[in-house]
This record gives C-alpha cells, structure tokens and sequence, in this order.
C-alpha cells in the first residue's frame, strides 16, 4: 500500500486541496491519500517545517510526504525529491526539512527537473498539482526516483534557533503555535531532566511567569497558565482551557526562560 501525505498552507477546504488529491487519483487510485495539516500560516515556511516534523515520523515505512508551502513558487527555486529516515518527501527546497534534518540527516536527494513526470500543461503558481501531485503518484507506483533528475548534495535548510543552558537556567524561545494555542518552544524535556517540579522552578514569558512544571494541563485551575513537556518532548506553555497565544499575545519568537534553584 502507498501513502501519500499533503501539507500544505492552502487552508481547509480548500479547492486547491481537492485538485491536488485528483491529480493522485487520477494516476494512482489506490493510494491512501491523508491530510497531515492545511493550516499552515500563509507562506511561513518554517510553521511548515514544524508541522512535518511533528507529524511525518509516525507514518510507515515508505510513506511519501508532500509539502506545498510554497511562496517561491514559479522562481528558481528547485524542487526536491529526499529521503529521510525511513520517509520520502516532495517539496520545494526552502527549508521545510529543516527540523527533520536535525534529527534524521538525508541520505539521498534528487533535484525534480524531468518533465516528464510532470502535467503537460504546468501552471507557474501551482507546482503542487501541476509536479508535485503526480510525481508522488508516480513514485508510489514504483517510480525510480533517478529518472527526476539530477542529485544534489544538500537541502536549503532555515537557521534553527537554538535553546541554551547554563547551570540552572535555560533560555529558549516560542518556536510554534499549535491549534490550541499553547506556546511550544525549543526547551527540550532532555534539558528539563535535572529541572525539579516543584515550586522552585520558574518560567518566564514575555512578562508573564508560571511556577512549577507540569504533566497534564488539567493539573491546574481553569484559565491558569502552566508549564509542561507537551507530545513533542518539548516544553509548552499553555493556559488551562483557552488559548495562551491569545490570552498573553505571544507569538514565534517569543523568548521563554526557566529559572531554578
């Protein structure tokens, strides 16, 4: 069986969605064909990264990701074929592997510039459903990814902020906003292991403060700012049934500190 995900900041619903997922059926009916996100903000490239490095690990083996977020779309900008980990990816080459990269180096990548795996007629503002559509149906059917054209020995990939430790406090910053509102940031629960969860523990936000550190956001009040490692291993601010993002009107980049000791 195939699997091909789509990502893409097109928004639910959107027709440009449907004529993608026609073009797969049209070439491969039995692929299994699912939405990993269209809620990607309008061209943020590096929300687009968030998103397939949340998401693409937990596909099988095999599984072909297609990612359009895409605002160099109809420029020089190259599209890529790459392999990371045990998952094949599709996807203009503006660092939207970034944070997969970090964990799963490529072992293969190929510049998509054969034609012939393309539509005959290609749009210069839709290379989603125009290359990207059908040379994932294409590969699903068994495809060899050598006949896409040329390899290439790196991907662009997007500077990556770093958090930082030094004795007992880290400094971070909010590197994504999920559907809920919850402030996730590049603080490891790897770097929190040492961190105890009690009242000792303190962190700080953009003039906001939450005491301790937490395992479920039920844990506290109604509308009561926490800290806890979230799914991602990474730790989150949230506020208890409501939208931190909107309550504090924090957004990416926002710098996060945990003090203890």
């Amino acid at each position: 069986m195939t699997w091909i995900t789509l990502t893409t900041d097109f928004g639910e619903g959107s027709h440009y969605v449907a004529s993608m997922k026609g073009v797969i059926a049209t070439i491969h009916p039995d692929a299994q064909v699912v939405d990993l996100s269209h809620s990607v903000p309008a061209q943020s490239v590096w929300d687009g990264a968030q998103a397939l490095a949340a998401a693409a690990p937990w596909f099988p083996k095999g599984t072909i990701h297609v990612a359009v977020v895409d605002p160099g779309v109809g420029t020089s900008r190259r599209i890529v074929y790459a392999e990371l980990g045990d998952w094949r990816f599709v996807l203009p080459d503006n660092g939207l592997l970034t944070s997969l990269a970090a964990s799963y180096p490529p072992h293969r990548i190929v510049a998509i510039e054969n034609p012939e795996h393309w539509l005959p007629d290609v749009s210069s503002t839709f290379h989603g459903r125009d290359i990207m559509a059908p040379v994932a149906a294409k590969l699903g059917l068994g495809l060899c990814p050598d006949t896409l054209g040329p390899p290439i020995d790196e991907l662009v990939l997007l500077p990556e902020p770093r958090a930082e430790r030094v004795g007992e406090r880290i400094q971070g910053e909010v590197v994504e906003v999920d559907s809920f509102g919850n402030l996730i940031t590049n603080i490891t629960s790897s770097m929190l292991e040492s961190a105890p969860r009690d009242e000792s523990v303190q962190v700080l936000c953009d003039g906001h403060q939450t005491i301790g550190l937490f395992t479920a956001y039920g844990d506290q009040p109604e509308m009561t700012l926490i800290a806890l490692v979230g799914s991602t291993e990474r730790l989150e601010l949230a506020i208890v049934n409501d939208s931190a993002a909107a309550m504090l009107g924090v957004t990416v980049g926002t710098p996060v500190e945990v003090v203890w000791g």
